[in-house]
C-alpha cells in the first residue's frame, strides 16, 4: 500500500472514502446507468457544503480542485497508471510514500462494469441480467484535465417490447438476424475535457447539469434529467461565480429519424454570489428551435433581454432566482423561484390564466458527522417541496422550443402541473457503508398543460384559465436503499414500495 499506517486519520479518511478525487469533475449522480463504486457521491457533496465552512456554490458539473493533489494516492492502484514524476504504477501496489512526487502529467485507466437486476411497474418489464463493461479514464496534462466513462450494455428483458430503463436509446437485436438469439444492447458514456487557468475553465463534455441548492427538485436544471453534449465557460472571481454554456438537445425520443430534420439548441447562464453562509443565484435559459445564435454564449449577455430580438415561435426563455443559507454548520435552508413566462406582473399575482407559468421549490438539509470509536458516521436528512404550474417548460407548438431533451424536462422531473414532497434520511459509515430511506408524495395533473408537449395558444392568453392538479391523485412511495462501497467492488440495492413500485440491485467493480 502506498499509504502507511502512520499517516494521520484525516488523510486516511480522504483515501478510504475515494470520493474526493475519483474524477477531475464533481458532477451529478448517475442514478440509472454508469454507476461506479460510490452510491450517492453528490448527496455527500451537498452534505459537505452543509456541514463545512467553505463558500457554497451550486453549479454542477464543476472542477474538483482536489483531483490533482491526491492523484498519486488515490489513482495509482488503477490497472493502468502513469505520471511523469513517479513513472508507471502496478495495479495493487502503488508507490512508496517516501518517493512520491507531484506530477505534471498523470493518467489512470480502470476497467469498470457490473451486473444489474432491474424492474418496475411503470416500465412493465424486468431486466435480468443487465451486464455492462467498459473503461474509466481520467487524468491531466499541464492545464488540461479529462475523464471518460464509456460502457457497452447487454440486457435480457421479460417484456416482448423492451423499454429503456434510463430513457435513452435501446437497440433490440431480433432473433431472425442473430441465429435465433434475441437481446438488447446499447452504449453509454459521460466525458469531460477541460482547460483550466486560475479563474477560468473551458469545458467540453457530455453530462447532466444541476443548478441550484436543491437536491431532488431543482427547477432550472436538474441532475435527474438526461445527459446532453455541451460546451461551457466557468469563471470565478472570489465570491462571484459565472457559468455560461451551450447544449445540443434532441427533440424526439432516441433514434427517431425526425431528429435529423429539427434542431433544439440550449443556452444558459448562471450567476452566483457566495458571501459567508449565504448564496444568491440567478439562472437563465434560452431554447432555440431550428435556429442558432452563438452570441448567446457570451456570459455578459442577459438572455431574458436578448430573447426579444428573435422570433417568438422559435425561442423559449426562463429566469430563476435561488437563495441558500447555512446555519451553525448543521442546516441549510434554501428556495428557488422559476419564471417561465407571464403576461404581466398582475397576471402572475392573479395566477388564473395559462400565461402565469411559474414554479417554486423550498427545502432544508441537515447533517452531522459523528466520531464513534475512531469510525466516521456521516448522517443527514433532506426535506423538499416543489410546485410546478401547468404549461411550465412548454411552448406554443409541440416539438419545437420546449425546455426538454428526448421528451423529458431539463428541470424538475415531475414536469408541468405537478407537486412533489420529498423527505429522506441517510447515513454513511467510514465512507463504505451507505443506507437511506426516502419518502415521496407526488401529485400529477391530468388536464391540459400537464405534459411538456402540451401547446400554449398564441391568442386569448388572459381568457384561458388553468387548473392546477386537476384530476390528480396522490401517489406515495417509500424507497429504502443500502450499499457497500469497496476499493474495487460495490453492492447496492434500492426498492420502491407502495406506489410506482420498482427494484434496482447491482454488483459492480472498478479495477
Amino acid at each position: 500500500m502506498f499509504v502507511k499506517k502512520t499517516r494521520s486519520l484525516a488523510l486516511v479518511a480522504i483515501i478510504s472514502s475515494q470520493v474526493i478525487a475519483a474524477s477531475p469533475v464533481v458532477g451529478p449522480e448517475h442514478t440509472r446507468n454508469l454507476r461506479t463504486l460510490e452510491m450517492a457521491p453528490m448527496l455527500f457533496e451537498y452534505h459537505r457544503q452543509t456541514t463545512g465552512s467553505d463558500r457554497q456554490f451550486f453549479t454542477y458539473p464543476r472542477r474538483d480542485a482536489e483531483f490533482r493533489k491526491h492523484f498519486v494516492e488515490t489513482e495509482s492502484n488503477a490497472i493502468l497508471y502513469y505520471d511523469n514524476a513517479n513513472g508507471v504504477g502496478i495495479a495493487g501496489h502503488g508507490f512508496d510514500d517516501d518517493s512520491v512526487r507531484a506530477p505534471r502529467i498523470g493518467i489512470a485507466t480502470s476497467v469498470v462494469g457490473g451486473i444489474d437486476y432491474r424492474g418496475g411497474e411503470a416500465l412493465g418489464d424486468t431486466i435480468w441480467p443487465g451486464i455492462d463493461g467498459g473503461i474509466y479514464l481520467r487524468g491531466f496534462a499541464d492545464s488540461v484535465e479529462f475523464m471518460l466513462d464509456a460502457r457497452i450494455y447487454d440486457e435480457g428483458h421479460s417484456a416482448k417490447s423492451p423499454k429503456s430503463w434510463d430513457r435513452e436509446f435501446l437497440e433490440v437485436q431480433k432473433e431472425e438476424n442473430n441465429s435465433g438469439v434475441e437481446y438488447t444492447s446499447y452504449a453509454r458514456y459521460r466525458t469531460h475535457l477541460s482547460f483550466n487557468y486560475d479563474w477560468f475553465r473551458l469545458d467540453f463534455g457530455r453530462d447532466v447539469m444541476h443548478w441550484g441548492p436543491g437536491y431532488y427538485n431543482n427547477l432550472t436544471l436538474n441532475q435527474f434529467s438526461l445527459p446532453f453534449n455541451s460546451m461551457s465557460v466557468d469563471l470565478q472571481f472570489g465570491p462571484l461565480r459565472v457559468m455560461s454554456f451551450y447544449g445540443d438537445l434532441r427533440i424526439y425520443g432516441s433514434m427517431n429519424i425526425k431528429n435529423a430534420d429539427s434542431t433544439r439548441n440550449l443556452f444558459g447562464h448562471r450567476y452566483e454570489l457566495a458571501v459567508g453562509n449565504a448564496t444568491i443565484g440567478i439562472s437563465e435559459l434560452t431554447v432555440l428551435h431550428n435556429d442558432m445564435k452563438p452570441w448567446l454564449f457570451v456570459p455578459t449577455v442577459p438572455l431574458f433581454m436578448e430573447k426579444g430580438n428573435y422570433a417568438e415561435n422559435s425561442n423559449n426563455g426562463a429566469l430563476a432566482m435561488d437563495f441558500n443559507y447555512r446555519l451553525f454548520n448543521l442546516v441549510r435552508i434554501y428556495t428557488e423561484f422559476f419564471l417561465d413566462d407571464m403576461e404581466s406582473p398582475i397576471s402572475l399575482v392573479k395566477n388564473d390564466n395559462i400565461e402565469a407559468k411559474w414554479a417554486w421549490m423550498a427545502g432544508l438539509q441537515a447533517g452531522y458527522d459523528f466520531d464513534i470509536k475512531g469510525h466516521k458516521l456521516e448522517t443527514g436528512t433532506i426535506a423538499e417541496y416543489a410546485r410546478v404550474e401547468p404549461y411550465v417548460y412548454t411552448h406554443f407548438v409541440k416539438n419545437t422550443a420546449q425546455m426538454a431533451h428526448l421528451g423529458y424536462p431539463l428541470g424538475n422531473q415531475g414536469g408541468p402541473n405537478s407537486q412533489t414532497i420529498d423527505w429522506s434520511v441517510f447515513a454513511r459509515l467510514d465512507g463504505h457503508i451507505f443506507a437511506s430511506l426516502r419518502n415521496t408524495w407526488f401529485w400529477k395533473g391530468t388536464d391540459y398543460g400537464s405534459a411538456v408537449n402540451d401547446t400554449t395558444p398564441h391568442h386569448n392568453h388572459m381568457k384561458i384559465h388553468k387548473k392546477f392538479l386537476d384530476g390528480a391523485k396522490m401517489q406515495y412511495s417509500l424507497t429504502p436503499a443500502f450499499a457497500y462501497e469497496g476499493q474495487y467492488v460495490s453492492f447496492m440495492g434500492e426498492v420502491t414500495l407502495i406506489d410506482d413500485r420498482k427494484v434496482y440491485l447491482r454488483a459492480g467493480f472498478k479495477w
